[in-house]
Order: C-alpha cells, then sequence, then structure tokens
C-alpha cells in the first residue's frame, strides 16, 4: 500500500490548529491517517496511506502544503517493494 511520511514545519504556536485542519480535510479522502506533533526540527509528523500513489501526492500537493502557517514541508515516499523484507 503506497505510504507517505509528511514532515511539516509550522508557524510558532499553530501546531494545533493545523493538526485540526489536517484531520478535517483527511476525513472526507479515501486515506487512513496519523498526525501528530513532536519535539525537534519539524513541528508535525503525517503519514498517509493509500491504495493509489497518485491520490497521495494530490493530496499532499494540493491540500497538506496549501494550508495557513504551514511554512515549509518534507515528503518521503515508502518504498513499496521494501515493505516485507
Amino acid at each position: 500500500m503506497p505510504t507517505a511520511y509528511v514532515l511539516l514545519n509550522s508557524d510558532l504556536g499553530s501546531d494545533s490548529s493545523i493538526i485540526d485542519e489536517i484531520k478535517q480535510i483527511l476525513q472526507d479522502e479515501d486515506v487512513k491517517f496519523e498526525v501528530q506533533g513532536v519535539y525537534g526540527v519539524y513541528d508535525i509528523v503525517l503519514k498517509l496511506s493509500s491504495d493509489n500513489a497518485e491520490n497521495l501526492r494530490a493530496i499532499i500537493t494540493n491540500k497538506i502544503r496549501k494550508i495557513g502557517k504551514v511554512q515549509s514541508t518534507l515528503t518521503m515516499m515508502v518504498i513499496e517493494e521494501q515493505e516485507n523484507l
């Protein structure tokens, strides 16, 4: 199953509102997701899984990256061939 990890940097103090917005956006999408605030270089970690890799790319590009107060993102797609090794 295509999976992506998205690391997000946010404006100071806006991580809770961004997490709420991510949950609202993704509840209507055909994806499985986990989203959590974290300490460190990034503020939020989002894990997305879908049956369709193109769907994941579209959600990340057209919805997640356009959320207000998101300063930057780093997206890592899982290498599917190595998932079951």
